[in-house]
């Protein structure tokens, strides 16, 4: 993640899945951290504030996620990203709730059909995990494969929204 300003803020909330930590700048979601994730920003540099419009509605709409009540997000979001991340990152944005895609597909579909390894690598560095549906990206073979969050949570995820245990069609 590039450097964000001091003006930023977060949030820190307990999520079924772990303790996550917002961070928003301006009017703009820019990260969702996991626990593991929390040391790539120091959060001694940025303002706390716990009345923060934005970061509770972020909240809200990942808990109704959660509890599987929402497939949608409207928080306005803002990943920094070099231009090949963005792109990777948008096309994460077109898989369908529900559905799962391989690493080779999200290359393809960016017109980087060799960059698969480089696709990987953006989605790892997606600043804004479940909103930027990176969990929704498996193995060309099915299986699950890599995710900030751990293969634990990107389980629940995917069970979540009904694509797992993923069936090869």
């Amino acid at each position: 993640m590039t450097a964000l300003q001091k003006h930023c803020r977060y949030r820190q909330f307990d999520s079924p899945l772990g303790r996550l930590t917002l961070i928003a700048e301006d009017a703009f979601l820019r990260a969702i951290l996991w626990p593991t994730q929390v040391t790539r920003i120091p959060l001694n540099a940025l303002a706390v504030r716990q009345d923060d419009a934005l970061l509770n509605a972020a909240v809200d709409e990942l808990m109704t996620y959660f509890r599987g009540a929402s497939t949608t997000f409207r928080t306005p979001i803002a990943p920094l990203g070099t231009p090949f991340q963005q792109a990777v990152w948008q096309q994460l944005q077109q898989i369908p709730y529900g559905e799962t895609r391989s690493y080779k597909s999200i290359a393809l579909a960016i017109g980087r059909p060799t960059a698969v390894r480089a696709v990987g690598t953006a989605i790892g560095k997606n600043p804004i995990s479940i909103i930027i549906p990176c969990h929704r990206v498996i193995a060309s073979n099915g299986q699950l494969a890599g995710f900030a969050g751990g293969l634990a949570a990107k389980e629940v995820l995917l069970k979540t929204e009904g694509s797992w245990p993923y069936i090869k069609r």
